[in-house]
């Protein structure tokens, strides 16, 4: 059964088709609501239920909400299902132009390890094709079985010759142990995308922050090479937060970007450095080091990207700093389901 959708202060509607979830809906009618992981955990798609009645799938709370906050009309748009006409209050991301989601075959056409964890894999799609994204967005690898595995896209869209990805082995990861012990250069893969909201808003003035976990350097790197293919001059200050040295698999990269650009710095942070490390640099939180550095963030932009209690820190310590959550931008690696 089909039902209407009313999106409030906006105004816009649209329609559900039978068993489409509420944010699924909005986007193939080229409504753009906020959205990262697409299974209920990440929190970018959380929205304000006015009138109507929802259901879940498995008929449980999807993470990103809580019993409390959805006793007063908070639901997670990813995985809600209407069951009636819904009124719903949320903002919407404008867009100068809407990216068609595609799905195109693409071959393995290097795999290189970056450290002991992480590989690097370029995917070459077919020669008569190119996939248009956004900086920061990300693909998804369709599995045969008809599962899904998620990574944000390391390149920036004019450097798209090949897609680049950085796939960290995950202990008991069984998509991320095939990239590392199966999967060979030539392998045919097929890959859907671009997807989520994760990416540069070049139409803002505000200085920016970066914040990256982990391989969430992928999506922060492929953001600053696309500002300094596109002239942006804007100050951005790249925070990388990593385990021990290691960790930091591309270092020296980062570490060019500020040395070549004046308007870029970069701190590295360790939260567990190795003796060996001899390490002499920030340690602890990554966004304990932020707030450290910057006690007003009204005027900022953030980009987090990377684990999820890294980001969801900062979503929730920034703001008693002055930082507006609108202009917070993260995408939450959830490893357990579609990042593994």
């Amino acid at each position: 059964m089909s039902f209407s959708i009313k999106v409030e202060p906006s105004g816009h509607q649209f329609q559900t088709e039978p068993d489409e979830t509420v944010l699924d809906a909005a986007l193939r009618q080229g409504i753009v609501l906020p959205y990262g992981c697409r299974n209920g955990a990440c929190g970018s798609c959380v929205a304000k239920l006015v009138s109507g009645q929802i259901d879940y799938e498995d008929g449980e709370l999807p993470p990103a909400v809580l019993p409390e906050e959805a006793a007063v009309g908070m639901v997670v748009l990813c995985q809600a299902r209407p069951v009636s006409d819904l009124v719903i209050e949320s903002r919407e991301i404008k867009s100068d132009e809407a990216i068609e989601i595609r799905t195109l075959p693409c071959r393995i056409a290097l795999m290189e390890r970056l450290n002991h964890d992480v590989m690097l894999l370029k995917l070459k799609l077919p020669t008569t094709e190119r996939l248009a994204f956004r900086a920061g967005q990300y693909i998804q690898i369709l599995l045969k079985d008809g599962r899904k595995r998620s990574f944000s896209l390391a390149n920036a869209p004019h450097d798209d010759a090949f897609l680049e990805l950085h796939i960290r082995h995950i202990e008991g990861g069984q998509f991320t142990t095939e990239v590392f012990d199966k999967m060979h250069v030539k392998d045919l893969l097929r890959i859907e995308g671009p997807l989520g909201q994760f990416y540069l808003r070049e139409d803002s003035d505000r200085p920016i922050i970066l914040m990256a976990g982990g391989t969430g350097f992928a999506p922060i790197k492929g953001i600053i090479e696309h500002a300094l293919a596109a002239g942006i001059t804007r100050p951005m200050h790249l925070y990388w937060g990593a385990g021990a040295r290691e960790d930091l698999y591309q270092h020296e990269l980062a570490m060019q970007f500020a040395a070549e650009h004046a308007h870029i710095k970069y701190t590295p942070v360790l939260h567990t450095p190795k003796p060996e490390d001899n390490w002499q640099g920030a340690t602890g939180f990554v966004h304990d080091i932020i707030l450290r550095d910057y006690p007003d963030l009204g005027e900022y932009e953030i980009y987090a990207a990377g684990p999820p209690a890294m980001v969801y820190a900062g979503h929730d310590a920034f703001p008693a700093q002055g930082l507006d959550l609108d202009h917070y931008y993260s995408d939450a690696f959830e490893f357990q389901t579609s990042k593994t």
